[in-house]
């Protein structure tokens, strides 16, 4: 007699797969700006830095929770102007243009405290870690009304920014891409920013292994070719050209055939645009599929020519179909943002499921999260 699965254990195995997933995803991708930067060679003691880029990826992950808060309570949001917000108050943070982005965010002196939201009060988030230099091009022009403010730049930060939007579902894969075009308009930006939201979904949905002997490194790779395939083709923005899902295609199987090759890494991803980012990292993840390779992928990763953005889009992709117990443990430890990347983790997937705040005519089960995450 075959027993019957209790739908209830089933839903709660569910989310708790997902949520150590999600805080993989968003873990990974810290480790691997911190590991790009060091370029493989992390310190054996002491805390570890977070670089720029998992500062902004902070923000948007609290610019979608704040989006998804709004949309609930006002029936109506436009997620790409909530986010732009959060990059907003990032640059305050960060001293940037601080009068000007008052001036376009406070309407009445006094009327609130302004950054709001939890992200605030995080000190390491208000440290310089590093140049965003089209992101603080784009976000200084907040207040000219006659022309989109995004630079014509196709750098890594549109994409390594954007990675936790896969989080929200399949459906926001094109607002990533929006997201990336805020503040830089090139359209392979935008395209690159869609692909990796689409990888990293099926990352996240991965099926669970079948059991200890079920090989992970058969589950990420098949992951990443299931996400390649699932790429939305064609012209158009939140689409991905031919010759762009060939070239991902490509690296992809490189790194089957022909895993850990410098050279090949080199000439995937030779510079800090968003293209090469995710060319690198997806070579990467497919090198170093194995759960207990992750620091060896890092280590490989932060060896290219912008080890940063590589590092981190391959931590991004490991993490997320491990999840987090397959990170190092040391490391995460040391990790000066690792509670803050966790919290958000947690709650981004709590408002997904289960909306704190609850809604215009529902009410929430947490009276502080509004406060956290004021939806504007």
């Amino acid at each position: 007699m075959v027993a019957q699965r209790d739908p209830h254990q089933e839903y709660q195995r569910r989310v708790w797969r997902m949520q150590s997933r999600v805080r993989g995803l968003m873990l990974g991708l810290a480790l691997g700006d911190t590991a790009g930067a060091a370029r493989g060679g992390l310190p054996a003691a002491g805390p570890l830095r977070a670089g720029v880029s998992t500062q902004l990826a902070c923000f948007t992950a609290e610019g979608v929770i704040r989006a998804m808060v709004r949309g609930r309570h006002k029936g109506v949001c436009h997620p790409p102007g909530v986010v732009l917000h959060a990059y907003c108050r990032w640059a305050a943070l960060q001293g940037i243009e601080v009068p000007r982005m008052r001036r376009r965010w406070v309407s009445l002196p006094g009327d609130r405290p302004w950054p709001d939201g939890w992200l605030a009060g995080v000190p390491a988030l208000a440290e310089r870690r590093g140049s965003a230099p089209a992101t603080v091009a784009a976000l200084s022009r907040i207040e000219d009304p006659h022309s989109r403010i995004a630079t014509p730049s196709r750098g890594c930060h549109a994409l390594t920014r954007t990675l936790p939007v896969a989080v929200a579902g399949p459906e926001w894969a094109e607002q990533a891409g929006e997201f990336a075009a805020l503040t830089h308009g090139d359209p392979a930006a935008r395209s690159t920013a869609v692909q990796a939201a689409v990888l990293l979904r099926h990352c996240l949905t991965a099926p669970p292994p079948d059991g200890p002997g079920d090989p992970a490194d058969r589950l990420a790779r098949e992951a990443l070719e299931k996400g390649l395939a699932a790429l939305p083709s064609g012209p158009g923005p939140g689409r991905v050209p031919g010759d762009e899902r060939e070239r991902l295609s490509a690296a992809f199987r490189a790194g089957v055939d022909q895993p850990a090759e410098p050279a090949r890494l080199a000439r995937l991803a030779p510079d800090a645009s968003a293209p090469s980012a995710l060319l690198g990292g997806l070579y990467t993840a497919a090198s170093f599929p194995g759960r207990d390779r992750f620091r060896a992928a890092l280590e490989f990763a932060a060896g290219a020519p912008d080890g940063d953005s590589v590092a981190c889009v391959t931590g991004a992709l490991l993490g997320a179909v491990h999840g987090a117990e397959a990170l190092p443990a040391d490391l995460v430890s040391r990790h000066e943002l690792a509670w803050v990347i966790d919290a958000l983790a947690r709650d981004l997937l709590a408002q997904i499921e289960d909306s704190p705040s609850g809604s215009e005519y529902v009410r929430g089960w947490d009276p502080h999260w509004w406060d956290r995450y004021p939806g504007w």
